[in-house]
């Protein structure tokens, strides 16, 4: 009998690596988090605009689209593991300066805008490597429930850093949320210098031309009907409900009448609901219908959404984005699951390469667009559009699993 729930995850925190691996990444997370509500509420502080909300998110998110599979493509051709340590470090490089601008009072948007957009960058080359990684790190029969993890301790981030950046922020002291994440990304690539792999981190293969790998990886995916189906869906959630999170201050304030306490709120509830989904899929025995799991978790989602954008009550709106949380995890985490047990060896960091373009590039398209139209609409009408287009490609999907079946 397969060994499930606590027992799972226990024996997979036990592998030396892993379990380094989990206390850095998950202090880098930390800071990570108290990062983005310290740029979040520091935009709506310049601008009170949520179109400049947008356009933050996107310079955050949308470099994914163009670095994504090239960072892919160096994860198959290189040591994962070097690229992974040298991104952190450009990454703590960036937080250091956004400190310094603050501290000094010489930020302004243009500025803000600038270094997410490098931040963006450096992250967009970091995720396929950051992801493909994790088989080195665990062994086979654990890498579903270290996947689990990974979300799991990804959303305590996002309950424990908005905490205390709510706090930092209420003090008036916004400055030390970035110099916090500097120290968060040093003490991450300590952990990653300290590593020491059984396995190389990029298997041997026939070398071939940069733009074939490319072109090899898209192939991949596309061919495959399964991992295209999975991909589709990540699009659309992406673009039509994930921009949430990026336009979280803007409803704090404007829908709510909130100041920092209630985006830390809003954000953290978010993360309580995600790290539910995280142990749930944690805890998980790899067998069963994930598939179906997934596309009944994207009908919720919608339907959270639409319960969140309705409301002006911030006692109701609680328990819907816990909800948003929840579901959230368990399409994006259970389709990475999906992908990570699907998809071959030598092709692995190009196809989450395409993972991670979705994940970060879908929520700049959204954000960006839903942003602009909030400028003329409110910050409801895009967010109940998006849910609106999630259940009716949800629909659309589960209609096609049972004509396959």
């Amino acid at each position: 009998m397969p060994t499930t729930g606590l027992a799972k995850i226990t024996d997979t925190l036990r592998s030396p690596n892993y379990g380094s691996y989990v206390v850095g990444n998950g202090i880098s997370l930390v800071g990570t988090w108290m990062q983005r509500i310290g740029i979040g509420w520091l935009t709506w502080e310049l601008t009170a605009s949520p179109l400049w909300l947008g356009i933050i998110a996107f310079a955050d998110l949308f470099p994914a689209v163009i670095v994504g599979p090239l960072g892919g493509a160096v994860a198959d051709r290189h040591n994962r593991l070097r690229l992974v340590q040298a991104t952190q470090s450009l990454s703590c490089i960036q937080a250091a300066i956004l400190f310094t601008l603050t501290f000094l009072g010489k930020i302004d948007v243009i500025s803000l805008a600038l270094l997410s957009l490098f931040l963006g960058t450096v992250t967009a080359l970091n995720q396929p490597a950051r992801l493909a990684l994790i088989p080195s790190l665990v062994e086979p029969e654990h890498l579903n429930s270290a996947i689990g993890i990974n979300s799991v301790i990804f959303n305590l981030a996002r309950f424990i850093g908005p905490a205390i950046s709510g706090v930092i922020i209420a003090s008036g002291h916004v400055s030390w949320v970035f110099a916090l994440n500097a120290l968060s990304f040093a003490f991450f690539v300590f952990v990653l210098l300290s590593l020491k792999l059984t396995e190389p981190a990029a298997p041997p293969r026939v070398r071939k031309k940069f733009s074939a790998d490319l072109a090899d990886g898209i192939a991949y995916a596309a061919r495959d009907p399964r991992i295209s189906v999975l991909l589709i869906l990540l699009i659309v959630i992406g673009v039509g409900a994930r921009p949430l999170v990026e336009l979280l201050p803007g409803f704090s304030a404007a829908v709510f009448q909130g100041g920092p306490q209630t985006l830390a709120l809003l954000t953290s509830t978010f993360g309580v609901g995600a790290i539910a989904g995280g142990l749930w899929l944690a805890g998980r025995d790899t067998s069963g219908d994930l598939l179906l799991i997934v596309k009944i978790a994207a009908f919720v989602l919608s339907a959270a959404l639409l319960v969140f954008v309705a409301t002006s009550s911030l006692l109701a709106a609680l328990p819907a984005v816990a909800v948003l949380g929840l579901t959230m995890v368990i399409t994006g985490a259970g389709i990475q699951t999906l992908l990570q047990l699907d998809v071959s060896t030598d092709m692995r960091g190009r196809v989450l390469s395409i993972y991670g373009l979705i994940m970060r590039g879908g929520p700049a398209i959204g954000a960006l667009a839903m942003g602009w139209i909030a400028e003329y609409t409110g910050l409801r009408w895009p967010l109940a559009g998006g849910a609106v287009v999630v259940a009716v490609a949800a629909l659309w999907l589960v209609s096609r699993m049972r004509r396959e079946a």
